[in-house]
């Protein structure tokens, strides 16, 4: 579908195909690496804006940003036939099996977080599914864990365990369309940053006197750093479009956050804290490097 700006009746949706058209055409870009293709996402994406009322959205970038990854997604899935396997004792190989760089594991390791995320959603709160999916899916410690989520190992293995109790009751998991909230939207925006290396818009995301800090399980606090210019620097030093880094958002209980894949292997995990879609803290827990035998 051709969609003219200059016929718009809405004065707000010009503005916004005017204003974040050339940035979510980067976006698709980068994923899919076909211009004619991105051209098409961005389409369907503001075809799909047209259809909703602007004024319930809060922030529409970010809203768009949503659509057209996960349209992105979708045209890379078709392109790629994948064995689907039951949450289990299959996630954690599969994790670790997946590169970083090809849009394919892009979408594999998005349909295993989501598929974890959406294990009897709406059965577990977000503390349980939190702990349960960084234990029982990425194999962090509950010592880990509890480093993550700011709570005590006992606390992290009793939310762990009444999380599988609800699983074993007999809900089933099903694939579930992803909520565009506001937790998703800022998470998303993060990882199209990074990817995309685009400083800038890391620094719209954070507030101007946002901290951010780094820590490495069992080895302590790696730095700590004030001020979105160089806590932007640092992101993309660590997550940005050198790294080969591969981003997949993952609710950190009340809090949006990422789960970082590199070299193969789940690398970090960070959490936001957030007011008004704008980042005013970060903690960063990195993964070890496996040793050399």
């Amino acid at each position: 579908m051709d969609l003219d700006p200059a016929s718009a009746t809405d004065r707000h949706f010009a503005e916004v195909w005017r204003d974040d058209r050339a940035y979510l055409l980067g976006l698709a870009s980068r994923m899919l690496g076909d211009p004619t293709e991105a051209e098409d996402v961005i389409q369907d994406a503001f075809g799909r804006l047209a259809r909703v009322q602007l004024d319930t959205i809060d922030d529409v970038r970010g809203w768009l940003a949503v659509v057209v990854r996960h349209l992105c997604l979708d045209r890379v899935r078709s392109a790629h036939s994948r064995r689907e396997s039951p949450i289990g004792a299959t996630f954690p190989d599969r994790y670790r099996s997946a590169q970083g760089g090809d849009p394919a594991d892009r979408v594999t390791l998005d349909d295993q977080v989501q598929l974890a995320l959406a294990v009897v959603l709406d059965r577990l709160t977000p503390a349980e599914r939190t702990a349960f999916v960084l234990h029982d899916v990425f194999g962090f410690s509950f010592a880990n864990v509890g480093d993550i989520v700011g709570r005590t190992p006992a606390a992290c293995r009793q939310l762990a365990s009444r999380a599988r109790r609800s699983i074993r009751d007999g809900a089933e998991t099903a694939a579930v369309e992803p909520q565009i909230s506001g937790h998703r939207i800022l998470a998303e925006r993060f990882i199209a940053a990074c990817t995309g290396g685009d400083i800038n818009e890391l620094v719209a995301m954070l507030d101007p006197d946002v901290a951010g800090a780094a820590t490495m399980f069992g080895f302590g606090p790696l730095l700590s750093v004030e001020g979105r210019a160089e806590v932007a620097r640092r992101i993309l030093r660590l997550f940005g479009p050198t790294t080969d880094s591969v981003l997949v958002p993952l609710p950190i209980e009340d809090q949006p956050g990422v789960v970082v894949f590199a070299g193969g292997r789940v690398f970090a995990v960070v959490r936001f804290e957030e007011t008004g879609g704008v980042i005013n803290h970060l903690d960063a827990f990195v993964v070890p490097p496996v040793p050399r035998v």
